[in-house]
């Protein structure tokens, strides 16, 4: 594991967090996750333009021109052919619920290495479950972000694996389909391929973006709307979409299967190719 701290790259376990710190007391800070292939950061602008908007609606630090410096540079250490990289801005240290000064906060970068998703995974197609618990944002007066206040997709994601599936998927109180404890879900209907509308529940994943430019590309109408359980049921494919796994179909949500289509190779191939991978 490679570890930096506002730029400084320290042995991992010599890494420590304030017991003060707004982070660890309150969950408040900002993250990003990043894949990299080799040493090529992929997504990187499209990254940092998400945290750095979360980061100014919430009056968080976020040295963006360092943060980029040091991202080049952990970057250049990397030996895997495939890591994650995560991002962290906090504030730094608080007293009570009295948020601290700018000039205290810090943003640190880990970097592990992972496994790419096999062909025959993305074949066989993703099982997945209903989370038992509702997908939350705290600041409901602002749009999803990723916040390290961030339980109750820790805890879908848990429920996930207790149950020998890859991912939990969100309904909210009317019956919507919302997304996954880490992905955006996506529907091909009647034509369309179908996504929830961005809003204070779900987050604007920078891979649910990039899909939006590779689908009209490709001609695809794409179509921002609620759809309920039912109708994911009865689409001509579904598939999950992250930075991680890019996009990853699905094989069957809460023990009912799904039907399978081949408009997912079409994205994923020409995905791959806009962002030269």
């Amino acid at each position: 594991m490679l570890v930096n701290i506002n730029g400084q790259f320290v042995p991992h376990e010599q890494a420590s967090l304030s017991i003060n710190d707004a982070g660890f007391l309150y969950g408040d800070t900002l993250f990003e996750t990043l894949k990299a292939r080799e040493n090529r950061i992929l997504l990187m602008h499209e990254h940092l333009d998400r945290l750095e908007l979360s980061a100014r609606l919430l009056n968080f630090p976020c040295p963006r021109e360092r943060i980029e410096t040091t991202l080049r540079q952990l970057a250049a250490g990397l030996k895997a052919e495939t890591s994650r990289l995560r991002l962290t801005l906090s504030r730094g240290d608080c007293s009570g619920f009295i948020l601290p000064e700018k000039e205290s906060g810090w943003f640190m970068l880990t970097a592990v290495e992972i496994s790419e998703l096999e062909n025959n995974e993305r074949e066989s197609g993703a099982i997945t479950v209903l989370a038992p618990n509702r997908r939350s944002n705290p600041l409901s007066h602002l749009p999803q972000m990723k916040r390290g206040n961030h339980a109750d997709c820790l805890y879908a994601a848990d429920y996930a694996r207790q149950k020998g599936a890859r991912e939990s998927l969100f309904i909210d109180d009317q019956g919507s389909v919302l997304e996954g404890s880490s992905s955006n879900i996506f529907a091909f209907c009647e034509g369309k391929l179908t996504t929830p509308p961005l809003g204070h529940m779900i987050l604007g994943g920078i891979m649910r973006q990039q899909l939006f430019g590779t689908a009209t590309e490709l001609g695809l109408v794409v179509e921002e709307r609620n759809f309920s359980l039912n109708e994911l049921l009865e689409a001509e494919e579904v598939f999950l979409s992250n930075s991680l796994v890019e996009l990853l179909p699905i094989d069957s949500i809460a023990n009912r299967k799904v039907r399978r289509g081949s408009i997912w190779r079409d994205l994923l191939k020409t995905n791959r190719q806009r962002m030269g991978i």
